[in-house]
């Protein structure tokens, strides 16, 4: 059976424009063994993980489960996060529960939306509190899902836990085994490929001080792929760390439906037109560990325009 990380490093495949995608983040704690899909292979009940999953579909809302790295016991009472990722809105609220049954109360499609309410304060479901903890540092440690996970995510989590990290979770699925191993660190929600200890804390250090690593770094969930492909370029060209300083957007297509044309805006009035193209692969290589070979699909940024600063 393939080891596709091996593969995808060996091929040398960018690593800019592959996070997963999403608004909001909510990760729900689930100590022990997890499944392939482990929102319903888990010690989860599956009907309760299936109606979660049936009830984000189309939300902006991505499912995880999160667990401490090591042998966790089963516990009654469970912690669940909830963060809302997009630029100038975001937030991170935590909640503990011994219900996980009241999950189904929360108002998903607010969640994805931005607003907190159905899962933060007195009269919300969860009664969830803004966290205020270490950011928090996700890494995909699930080797039903794909076996890099386990071989390359737990070592990196485990290594992590024995240096006293704070905020550390392992969690179900970010995307991309072929980038193990992988982390996605909040509040901003940019996933890292790739990483090593070093480069997971150095990830974790600059979201504690507002900022954001480009090494290693995959793309904010918030955006659609082209758009992180041409938000990491911004930032490779402009030198720009700050987390919060840029904004993006897709603009109405060109002459050539093929170019994806991407707007990047700085809080400061400069801004840059990005031509993003999707690019096939010469060599094939497994996406998952046991899949067979394929070419594999790219965003590229061919093209990266200053323009003149809006007024």
């Amino acid at each position: 059976m393939s080891i596709c990380a091996t593969a995808s490093r060996a091929l040398g495949e960018p690593l800019a424009g592959t996070a997963a995608t999403a608004r909001t983040w909510l990760l729900i704690e689930q100590p022990g063994p997890w499944g392939a899909k482990a929102l319903t292979s888990s010690r989860l009940d599956p009907g309760l993980g299936g109606r979660l999953e049936e009830a984000a579909r189309g939300t902006g809302v991505r499912l995880a489960l999160v667990r401490r790295p090591g042998r966790t016991e089963p516990t009654s009472t469970r912690r669940v996060f909830a963060a809302h990722v997009v630029p100038g809105q975001g937030w991170v609220y935590e909640a503990s529960t011994d219900d996980p049954e009241r999950l189904l109360n929360l108002d998903l499609k607010e969640l994805g939306a931005g607003n907190a309410a159905s899962f933060a304060g007195e009269d919300s479901a969860l009664s969830g509190t803004p966290y205020t903890g270490a950011p928090l540092v996700c890494v995909c440690a699930n080797g039903k899902r794909d076996r890099c996970c386990a071989l390359l995510g737990r070592p990196l989590a485990a290594e992590l836990h024995a240096a006293g990290t704070e905020g550390l979770w392992e969690v179900t699925h970010l995307g991309g085994h072929r980038f193990s191993p992988t982390l996605l660190v909040l509040p901003y929600g940019y996933a890292y490929g790739r990483a090593d200890a070093a480069l997971a804390l150095a990830a974790q250090r600059a979201a504690a001080s507002g900022r954001v690593l480009l090494g290693g770094n995959r793309g904010r969930s918030v955006w659609e792929r082209p758009e992180q492909a041409a938000e990491l370029a911004v930032r490779a060209e402009s030198g720009e760390e700050r987390a919060e300083a840029l904004t993006v957007r897709t603009l109405p297509p060109g002459e050539d439906p093929a170019v994806h044309r991407v707007r990047v805006d700085h809080g400061d009035g400069r801004r840059w037109t990005a031509d993003v193209v999707r690019t096939v692969t010469e060599d094939a290589r497994p996406e998952s560990c046991g899949a067979a070979p394929v070419v594999a699909a790219r965003f590229e940024v061919v093209r990266l325009t200053a323009e003149a600063p809006s007024r």
